[in-house]
């Protein structure tokens, strides 16, 4: 998910958390993973569901290469995830964290693990969005916290409701409190999966990046992560997870998000 803006997020920072790099994280023989408890999917960490997530799997993997268990932490907000992970209460931010500028100010990411795009999502009998002039004609309910509704500001879209809660678009749409709504377009491939009626539509903005986020007093964290996801995604592995927790079509539909 996209957040705005994270100047606030560098303050006071206490060292000793700001410090902790993997060879620190190798002593205590867990990698905190920081995320936002999403309540459908599992998208990328699920909180007790039937599958782990892809970020899960991925990062169960990379832990077992360094001699480390994962351990979850979920947050209840994504604009609470840089300012527990600067505070010390994880190592890693993953769970579907996009790459912008602003966060690039205070953490540093991995490379790319997915590749996402904000889209327009619709539920039948409403019609699919497919135009920019249909999308300023509409009231468009999107995530608080994210920067999905600065996104429809720049698309010249006046009537925004930002108050669905992390994972509830849609519910959102299902239960008619929205009309049209723009979330990540990862959300929208796993909500589509099951329910038939969501319509995927109009891309919003440019094409960006899911990533891992560490502070940047973990260089070797860093570069230990976008050297396992580098390999990772050179194999069918990357692939078969892609379509596991994502939908045959993911491939294709990711494909043209970055057109």
């Amino acid at each position: 998910m996209r957040l705005p803006t994270l100047l606030l997020c560098a303050v006071l920072v206490p060292l000793a958390a700001a410090a902790q790099d993997l060879p620190e994280i190798k002593n205590t023989g867990k990698l905190r993973v920081l995320a936002v408890a999403i309540g459908e999917g599992p998208q990328f960490m699920s909180r007790g569901g039937a599958e782990p997530g892809m970020d899960a799997e991925m990062l169960a993997a990379f832990a077992k290469l360094h001699g480390l268990t994962v351990e979850p932490v979920f947050i209840t907000a994504w604009d609470a995830l840089a300012p527990s992970l600067l505070s010390g209460k994880g190592d890693v931010i993953a769970g579907g964290y996009t790459d912008t500028a602003e966060r690039r100010q205070v953490v540093d990411f991995s490379i790319e693990v997915f590749p996402t795009r904000d889209v327009v999502i619709t539920r039948r009998p409403t019609l699919p969005v497919t135009t920019l002039e249909q999308l300023r004609k509409l009231r468009v309910s999107t995530v608080k916290g994210t920067s999905m509704s600065a996104a429809l500001a720049a698309a010249g879209v006046k009537q925004v409701d930002d108050a669905i809660p992390p994972g509830g678009v849609p519910a959102a749409l299902r239960e008619g409190r929205a009309i049209a709504a723009v979330d990540g377009l990862e959300s929208a491939l796993v909500a589509a999966r099951h329910d038939p009626d969501l319509q995927i539509g109009l891309f919003v903005g440019s094409a960006q990046s899911l990533a891992y986020a560490v502070r940047k007093e973990s260089p070797q964290l860093l570069a230990a992560l976008n050297e396992y996801v580098g390999n990772l995604r050179r194999t069918p592995t990357w692939n078969r997870l892609v379509v596991k927790y994502f939908g045959a079509s993911a491939p294709d539909i990711l494909r043209r998000a970055r057109q």
